[in-house]
């Protein structure tokens, strides 16, 4: 399978608690070194690094999700006091896994804004390769805020550059301007980036796809399934058979982060068992394996036994990380379309066949669902077993108001977003952040 290497190293360790305030010089190359067409590339290569994180998507953002749902747990003999907490659904404020998802993403984004301001200065680039690559960079700044508002709710929007000692004081936007920023930065993307082309990096459709999640988790349903049928209609992407799906770069993958063996993940360490050489941190509920259907062929693609221990192995290279982390593909645009026409009371029949597709995909009768109450569970209960352990669970109860009603852990609504790192409450710097409340 083709891997893009990057074999850069521009990404060095943070050199403050303080995430919002990294010192350019610590996330991309030097200044004098952004003076052409080749810097920006590399700068847009070191921005797509920042995913590879190991707390962020190299491993924590995907498992948290399932784990603080009721997709994974965390088994006796786990070792990760930070994976208790995201289990019990009682998340310290000081707990290092939700540190690393913040400085991931905001380091993620510091990046971004800090080659955007390079790129009008370049006299080699065409302003179609100027949009190009600022396409690019929006998208990530986009995914990382997306990322961020997800776990966090109300966060400091970044789109200027950090450098120095400069931009200290950064209050948390409302969730409204988050999403303003992230729809107007995706927009411009899809109106910017070619079409087709690797899967590791931004697309016109990975955009148009990003944007139909992000009017979805929003409320916005008319324009999350106005995007989702042109993602289905004129993407390109095919459905394929389940167990071909987690290939790099497969049909069905819209984006996906990219993992080689010198920036490899360890979902599969984290998952496999103590047998098969991994540190078994995470198992799958009995809630789950109960979830599946008889018959449904997304089972064998999503869970293994060794002797009677069942765990994950959509992510199996144990030996390498290697393998590319699937973020967006075809299977979601359909039941994001299906849930956002069930919102909208539209046609029942055409909720029904956005269904079917996937159901007859998993080798499953059609779905015998048809008042807009019963499609909107038969549509999270498809999300739930279709997804698992992709990192949706979590965000699919919250978004919906079901997670105090479905997670034994959620007595509360507070317990649906995560406390601000304690690192970022107390730091001098940043006497504007507040607590979310509960923490």
């Amino acid at each position: 399978m083709k891997k893009l290497l990057i074999l850069i190293t521009i990404l060095l360790p943070l050199a403050s608690c303080d995430v919002l305030n990294v010192d350019s010089q610590s996330a991309v190359p030097e200044e004098k070194a952004i003076k052409d067409k080749k810097g920006i590339e590399k700068g847009i290569l070191g921005a797509y690094t920042s995913f590879q994180e190991l707390g962020y998507y190299g491993r924590s953002y995907i498992i948290f999700s399932d784990l603080a749902a009721d997709n994974l747990e965390q088994p006796v003999d786990g070792t990760a006091a930070s994976y208790t907490q995201i289990d019990n659904n009682v998340v310290l404020p000081e707990n290092a896994g939700i540190a690393d998802i913040w400085s991931g993403g905001y380091e993620g984004i510091n990046i971004a804004n800090n080659i955007i301001a390079k790129v009008p200065e370049m006299t080699d680039m065409t302003d179609a390769e100027k949009n190009q690559a600022l396409g690019e960079l929006y998208f990530i700044r986009a995914f990382n805020h997306f990322s961020l508002v997800n776990w966090f709710g109300a966060i400091p929007v970044k789109t200027e550059p950090t450098t120095g000692a400069t931009g200290l004081d950064v209050a948390r936007d409302p969730v409204a301007k988050v999403y303003d920023q992230i729809i107007a930065d995706l927009t411009f993307a899809e109106q910017n980036l070619a079409a087709g082309g690797t899967k590791v990096r931004a697309s016109k459709y990975a955009a148009t796809a990003l944007l139909a999640r992000v009017y979805l988790y929003k409320g916005d349903y008319a324009n999350a399934k106005t995007k989702a049928t042109d993602v289905i209609t004129n993407g390109g992407y095919d459905l394929l058979d389940y167990a071909d799906v987690f290939t790099d770069e497969s049909a069905e993958s819209i984006f996906e982060i990219d993992f080689t063996e010198l920036n490899r993940n360890r979902i599969a360490e984290y998952n496999f068992p103590k047998t098969l050489n991994g540190r078994r941190e995470v198992a799958p509920t009995a809630s789950i394996l109960a979830a599946y259907e008889t018959g449904d062929e997304r089972f064998a693609g999503s869970i293994a036994f060794a002797g009677t221990l069942a765990y994950p192995i959509k992510y199996d290279d144990l030996s390498l990380g290697a393998d590319n982390v699937i973020i967006l593909r075809l299977a979601e645009m359909y039941l994001i379309r299906a849930e956002a026409e069930a919102e909208l009371q539209g046609n029942v029949s055409n909720i029904q066949g956005d269904i079917n597709v996937i159901r007859t995909r998993a080798k499953l009768p059609d779905t015998s669902a048809s008042s807009f109450a019963d499609l909107l569970r038969a549509i999270e209960k498809e999300r739930r077993v279709e997804f698992a352990f992709e990192g949706h669970r979590w965000f699919d109860l919250v978004r919906t108001g079901r997670a105090v009603e479905v997670l034994l852990s959620v007595n509360n609504v507070n317990q649906t977003l995560w406390p601000i790192p304690l690192s970022e409450i107390l730091t001098n710097t940043n006497p504007g952040m507040t607590q979310n409340p509960g923490y």
